[in-house]
């Protein structure tokens, strides 16, 4: 039987003469390995996926970004910081492309012992992986939001009684020079707070948790200042940023501060 020759529009000359810096698929929801620590576990990422595209080919092939997801899959490849840098080149090689992004976003957890009691618990972590080329430059970066606790300094000093606090998200976005756990990446964080927090505690627990922010009050100032300078210790990061933002208890707003380097 004879099968007729379907056209390749998307491979046809386009007479525009410009570049796209971007094309790709976005909002693409597909499963990952994640590894915290030893535990390697599956998660749900949200994708972006794009390469550039030169000037004179009029699109790209949009299927292949969902094949290269595919085998990611099916293969149960691991994706760390160790092997983004295979996974992108072989994604671009699927396009034909040389410069390309991937950008994977997702819930991690991590399971905590409370303080006193040492009970156990998972804590949600969001947490995030890009890698990118450019100009044949590849740079892997990592994200994290971690969730916090802080204490004012003022109202503590100000107050004959207690002092207000406040549930605060540290957000880090860094750039790997070496491979980073995302175990290491939170304790950047809450090792800067006032009190890391847990999923579940015992009454020992929670007054060791209030006691421990009483005695370690910050501002949002103090918070990623402290986080910065353990960055800023650590030769596996180069670029970063970090924010803090504080849900504050005593206002309808937040607190917010940002370092970058």
């Amino acid at each position: 039987m004879h099968t007729p020759s379907i056209p390749d529009t998307q491979s046809e000359r386009d007479s525009r003469h410009l570049v796209i810096q971007r094309v790709g698929v976005r909002a693409l929801r597909y499963p990952l390995q994640v590894k915290v620590g030893a535990h390697v576990s599956t998660s749900v990422a949200t994708w972006t996926l794009d390469v550039a595209l030169p000037a004179e080919q009029k699109g790209t092939h949009m299927s292949r970004f969902v094949a290269w997801l595919e085998a990611l899959d099916t293969e149960q490849r691991l994706l760390s910081a160790e092997t983004w840098r295979a996974e992108l080149s072989d994604m671009l090689s699927r396009l034909h492309a040389t410069d390309g992004t991937i950008e994977a976003r997702f819930p991690f957890f991590i399971r905590k012992h409370a303080p006193v009691s040492g009970v156990t618990s998972l804590l949600d972590y969001q947490g995030g992986w890009i890698a990118e080329t450019r100009d044949g430059h590849t740079t892997i970066w990592a994200e994290a939001v971690v969730p916090v606790k802080s204490l004012c300094p003022c109202s503590k000093e100000i107050s004959d009684y207690g002092a207000h606090n406040q549930r605060s998200n540290i957000s880090l976005k860094l750039e790997l020079l070496a491979p980073i756990g995302w175990d290491e990446i939170v304790r950047f964080a809450e090792q800067s707070a006032s009190s890391e927090i847990w999923g579940m505690l015992k009454r020992p627990d929670e007054k060791w948790v209030t006691e421990r922010a009483y005695e370690n009050p910050k501002f949002v100032e103090d918070l990623v200042r402290d986080v910065a300078l353990r960055l800023n210790a650590d030769p596996r990061i180069g670029r970063y940023s970090v924010d803090v933002e504080n849900f504050e208890s005593i206002h309808n707003h937040s607190a917010w501060a940002r370092i970058e380097r």
